[in-house]
């Protein structure tokens, strides 16, 4: 508990004589999720409310002068504990440039219940200087929540710093901007970011209360060289919003609660000059679970600085990054800089094993954790099919892709929504050119330039290209690296519109930028990598060549292999067949018509539709696909038990004779060597239970995955938005009209029209002479936007033909039985080594990435 506080000084400040305005409330129902965190009549007050107390001046930073605390948590707790030792720094002088900030006195009292959100009805203007020409004022924060934290003692915790930026990001420093950690001195080891669109409460509670036990937990390491009980002023929080009209305003009402966010404050126009972001920077002492439930010390809570820009236009989450690293990052020169978006949960140690990565490693450029789908209570999600095979997705990516890339040293992804990277790692050389150069390359492309269409559509998976020139920057030998214990849990999917407008992003963002990177696989030669290093990188090329190739000819395999198992079922040479031949030779043609049916209809909807107007049929089609699925899993039991029981009774059991036997081989070897690595690798890493909770969902929606959001991808090639809204503004260039009431109640309005009969009669003559003028007819010009979207639109044509007839040039050659029967063998000879080919294929780079997989885990025993 605290001690009472000492007399107030008698001399004020100019902040003192401004006290907050007193009032009084009523007793809230504090069983509701929203309701006030923050009683209104604190342990030894009157009810008749209470006043802002004074401020700590400089020579009395060790006199403690509030008021007996107000308990957090249930009613009957004591006072919230105290963090510790402050900083040396802790009560740093206001800048005379930054003057602070404080309404005065209101004449008026309010009695009785409050709003809970009172509208301003005055502002007192006040004149402040600018701070080397720039608008920043200190603004305290408001008395109940000081009640109710334990320190107060230092400007960061009494008064929120706001700063009106009217410059691009890269000119931020240039300009003159400070930020609080510069004025503090003090070293930022963790810089983490969070980016937001319009998110809601529930959504930004939960990543931000994430981010501040991972802060907690930080400040449990006494042991470390780096953390302890201080290390919360080592780890600066910075959320970017995109878009001041397009935040939620429930989450704006959270950040206020925070009190790193103040209704009124921000300007649109500092000194002639549009301002182009606000930033608010406060270090809070609470946080607030996704439950609205308020946290604070008592709950293990440590303070937090908060460093919230909040972007006047809506500019798109690349430029949300610019702001991160190359207004802010530069100024306080982190070590090690983490990006999240808003909604993903990270586990409450993972940032700090995702900073470990840096820390052991002094080659690691970026490290990313397991990417978590969220599965809800008791796993109740997953009886959603849709939720359940992503998660095996996202599962097995993390168990057998992410390792394998790892043991390489170049991950081609790291997901944006959980990641980090060494910020000397990100720099420019001196000509401007490197990592972040191309990055942000993505915004020109994306925001109206000169983009080719190939361009465009990587700029899609701009996360995947900073990978990459992060791994080949020149003259230098940065890895990536991947950190199982760390991960992130995010809100994937759970209908069909949203998943295949997702996944259209992703697919063409990923294979172009895939392209880029094999494209130029020579600038890995120009780097400082060691020659095993960059032929372990040319060993990955290849493999990512064949991946390509194969996702490539996807929807021609697929319809392929279905095509022969089923037909299968009716061949002279399966000895115990289901039913008939007649029966399984009907079923064939029906079933195969089917299919064929169903990829035309994902053609015709994916060139006019968007998946939100077409809802039904993507649903209709999947479910049509998972049934074709059932049969063809059918067909491959069947055919594979029968097989199997034939060869052994005819080798007596002989391994080798059964090996010898093609069919056993290519069924039994490759198929069941592929599942049976998915099982034993995820017991490795100790987490199967995804196998027996997705795994058959995944297995129906495989088809779905091939074709429905391969062929929706592909025909929307020339869509490059980012499914951000243009500008919605409203014109005023014909004037406003504005309604008022009249004596009579009646609503009049004030509107500019020519009375002058002289005015009108000119004006119609002008009209009538307009037509009497003979013009030339004016040759049509395409602008430039209509040539661009042509353009697009070709190479979409273009592309889309090519990979049609390449895949229909493969199913011609397997299928056709009078063409190709001379030169290719008969219809059963050319299909039995195209099977065993993709079989075999699927098989040997499961154990690859299987074997890469186990290779981490032993990496990971030596190196933690």
């Amino acid at each position: 508990m605290y001690p009472n506080n000492p007399p107030g000084p008698a001399g004020k400040s100019e902040v003192d004589q401004y006290p907050m305005n007193q009032f009084t409330a009523h007793e809230m129902d504090r069983s509701s999720p929203f309701a006030d965190p923050y009683p209104h009549e604190a342990p030894g007050q009157a009810a008749g409310g209470f006043d802002h107390q004074p401020l700590l001046h400089n020579n009395e930073a060790n006199a403690f002068h509030a008021s007996p605390q107000m308990p957090m948590g249930p009613p009957g707790s004591g006072g919230p504990p105290s963090y510790g030792q402050p900083s040396p720094h802790a009560n740093f002088a206001p800048s005379p440039q930054a003057p602070s900030f404080a309404p005065p006195d209101s004449p008026n009292l309010h009695y009785g219940a409050a709003p809970r959100r009172q509208p301003r009805r005055f502002k007192t203007t006040r004149k402040v200087k600018l701070t080397r020409g720039n608008l920043v004022l200190d603004c305290p924060v408001p008395t109940r929540y000081l009640q109710s934290v334990p320190l107060k003692d230092a400007k960061e915790f009494t008064h929120m710093r706001y700063t009106g930026a009217t410059c691009d990001p890269k000119d931020f420093g240039a300009e003159g901007y400070t930020l609080r950690q510069q004025l503090l001195d003090r070293k930022t080891e963790l810089f983490i970011v969070l980016t937001m669109y319009n998110e809601d409460e529930v959504l930004f509670a939960r990543t931000m209360h994430g981010v501040m036990k991972n802060i907690a937990h930080l400040c449990t390491r006494d042991r470390s060289r780096t953390w302890g009980v201080d290390g919360w002023q080592k780890v600066t929080v910075c959320i970017v919003s995109d878009g001041r009209n397009k935040i939620n305003q429930r989450t704006l009402s959270l950040l206020a609660t925070l009190g790193v966010y103040q209704e009124g404050v921000a300007k649109n126009v500092v000194n002639g000059k549009p301002v182009s972001a606000h930033i608010y920077e406060y270090t809070t002492q609470l946080s607030v679970d996704p439950e609205m439930q308020f946290r604070g010390a008592d709950k293990g809570m440590v303070p937090c600085q908060l460093l919230f820009c909040l972007k006047e236009k809506n500019q798109k989450k690349i430029n949300s990054h610019r702001w991160f690293f190359q207004a802010f990052s530069p100024l306080l020169n982190p070590n090690v800089c983490v990006l999240i978006d808003v909604g993903t949960k990270p586990g409450h140690t993972s940032i700090y094993h995702l900073w470990k990565a840096f820390d052991i490693n002094s080659g690691c450029a970026g490290a990313c954790g397991e990417i978590r789908a969220m599965t809800g209570p008791a796993g109740s999600a997953l009886l959603n099919p849709l939720v359940a095979a992503q998660n095996f997705e996202y599962k097995m990516s993390n168990i057998l892709d992410k390792p394998l890339e790892s043991v390489f040293g170049y991950i081609s992804v790291l997901p944006g929504a959980f990641s980090a990277y060494r910020f000397t790692a990100l720099q420019n050389d001196v000509n401007g050119h490197g990592p972040l150069e191309k990055y942000f390359l993505g915004e020109s492309l994306h925001g109206g330039g000169e983009a080719g269409i190939f361009e465009a559509n990587m700029y899609l998976a701009e996360d995947r290209i900073l990978c990459y020139e992060l791994v080949a920057k020149k003259e230098a030998s940065w890895t990536l690296h991947y950190v199982s214990s760390a991960y992130g849990e995010t809100d994937v999917p759970d209908s069909v519109p949203e998943f295949i407008s997702q996944r259209r992003r992703w697919l063409n963002g990923s294979f172009f930028a895939g392209v880029y990177s094999l494209y130029h696989w020579r600038k890995v030669w120009s780097s400082d990598h060691s020659y095993i290093r960059k032929m372990m990188f040319m060993i990955e090329d290849f493999y990512n060549t064949y991946n390509l190739i194969f996702s490539w000819f996807a929807l021609g395999n697929f319809y392929l292999t279905f095509y022969i198992l089923t037909q299968a079922l009716g061949s002279d040479s399966l000895v115990d067949k289901p039913f008939s031949a007649e029966v399984a030779g009907i079923l064939h043609l029906v079933l195969n018509y089917i299919y064929v049916l169903l990829i035309i209809v994902q053609f015709i909807i994916a060139l006019g539709n968007r998946p939100q107007g077409s809802k039904w049929a993507y649903v209709i089609s999947m479910v049509f696909f998972a049934l074709l699925m059932i049969y063809m899993m059918f067909a491959t039991i069947w055919i594979t038990v029968k097989s199997v029981t034939a060869i052994v009774d005819e080798s007596n059991g002989n391994v080798v004779a059964m090996l010898s036997q093609s069919t056993f081989r290519n069924i039994i070897v490759s198929v069941c060597a592929t599942y049976v690595m998915y099982f034993l690798a995820s017991f490795l890493f100790l987490d199967p239970w995804h196998m027996f909770t997705s795994f058959l969902q995944y297995i129906l929606l495989s088809p779905s995955y091939t074709n429905i959001l391969n062929i929706y991808a592909f025909c929307n090639t020339h869509d490059v938005s980012w499914g951000t809204k243009g500008d919605s503004g409203v014109a005023t260039d014909l004037g406003v009209v504005k309604a008022k009431k009249d004596g009579s109640g009646e609503h009049t309005v004030e509107v500019e029209v020519p009375v002058e009969q002289k005015d009108i009669d000119d004006a119609y003559e002008e009209a009538c002479l307009e037509l009497t003028r003979h013009l030339e007819p004016e040759v049509q010009h395409r602008d430039a936007k209509t040539k661009q979207e042509d353009y697009y639109r070709s190479f979409r044509t273009r592309l889309v033909l090519s990979w049609i007839i390449s895949n229909l040039a493969l199913v011609a050659i397997i299928t056709n039985t009078a063409i190709f029967e001379n030169g290719l063998g008969n219809f059963e000879a050319r299909s039995s080594v195209y099977l065993g080919f993709v079989l075999w294929s699927v098989a040997g780079l499961s154990v690859i990435r299987f074997c890469g997989s186990c290779l981490y885990l032993v990496f990971r025993i030596f190196t933690g």
